[in-house]
């Protein structure tokens, strides 16, 4: 059986050449626009560690907020269908890179951590069984090789 396609076709153009391109690595910069019709541009670089600007957006920053955006909305979906009232839902995630000699890398764990408030009616148990649905149904979860944690904490 086949599943329905979804694609998605962003654009990314590097606006950091300084007028020698890249002519040695400390030449260029790493910034970059990412965009897609409809949409606000995206401002970003490389991580500061390696050589870009801190104020823009960079992968990795983008790989664990995709994760943690992706459960997020599962999760909300998932109450939503379920009698569960979330009334507030705030994340801060760290995702861990482990840096190579060889300057690849990857990443080893992200870890969600969940603040979410629920109404006095709803059941935190079911509360907390959605979460590990969530997972389960989250598409960046299910495409990325390293460990994805939620530590979710709630409150009244």
């Amino acid at each position: 059986m086949t599943g329905k396609e979804h694609r998605y076709c962003p654009t990314i153009v590097w606006t950091g050449n300084t007028g020698t391109g890249t002519a040695s690595y400390k030449a260029y910069e790493r910034a970059h626009i990412i965009s897609a019709p409809g949409k606000a541009e995206i401002a970003g670089s490389s991580d500061k560690s390696f050589g870009g600007d801190a104020s823009r957006w960079n992968p990795e920053d983008l790989l664990v907020a995709s994760a943690s955006t992706c459960h997020m909305l599962w999760y909300l979906h998932l109450c939503a269908v379920s009698d569960v009232v979330v009334l507030d839902y705030r994340d801060e995630p760290e995702g861990l890179m482990i840096e190579e000699a060889s300057g690849s890398g990857a990443f080893s764990r992200i870890v969600l951590r969940p603040r979410i408030k629920l109404a006095a009616s709803s059941s935190e148990q079911r509360a907390r069984e959605l979460h590990h649905e969530a997972h389960m149904m989250c598409f960046i979860a299910n495409s990325v090789k390293c460990e994805i944690v939620t530590e979710p904490a709630f409150s009244r």
